[in-house]
């Protein structure tokens, strides 16, 4: 029997992102900001995945939108613009979910509107740069 490769589907992993993003957005207009932050970064993760899957890739590992650009730019170095901006969301993986990563008080505390809104601005970002390299 053949693996299943109905994970490195880059058209559901687009659409989950897509999901995630909306998501962000709402919870961020409800004041969630950390929450709408991490979903941001998960929405860019997962569109940067969907075009190294659209390529070809076998297998696509890791969080970091910075590592995930550098691996795009095997494919199309256009990606080396987005880097530095989607970058900026790498932080939201682990700070807005873990108290240990801030040093003091909890991550529902440290994150504001301004950066919930940039958050859900970048990943829009990501998701216009990487749907304008793919034919879906």
């Amino acid at each position: 029997m053949p693996p299943d490769r109905s994970g490195d589907d880059p058209q559901r992993w687009l659409n989950q992102a897509k999901r995630d993003i909306e998501d962000a957005k709402f919870n961020v207009e409800g004041g969630r900001y950390s929450v709408g932050c991490f979903l941001a970064q998960q929405a860019g993760e997962k569109i940067v995945t969907s075009y190294l899957y659209f390529r070809g890739a076998d297998d696509v590992w890791g969080h970091s939108l910075s590592d995930l650009c550098e691996d795009a730019m095997a494919f199309d170095p256009g990606f080396d613009a987005l880097k530095t901006t989607a970058a900026l969301l790498d932080k939201y993986f682990e700070m807005t979910r873990y108290p240990t990563g801030l040093p003091g008080g909890i991550p529902a505390d440290a994150f504001d509107d301004s950066e919930g809104i940039r958050a859900v601005q970048i990943a829009n970002e990501v998701l216009d740069f990487v749907v304008s390299r793919m034919e879906l």
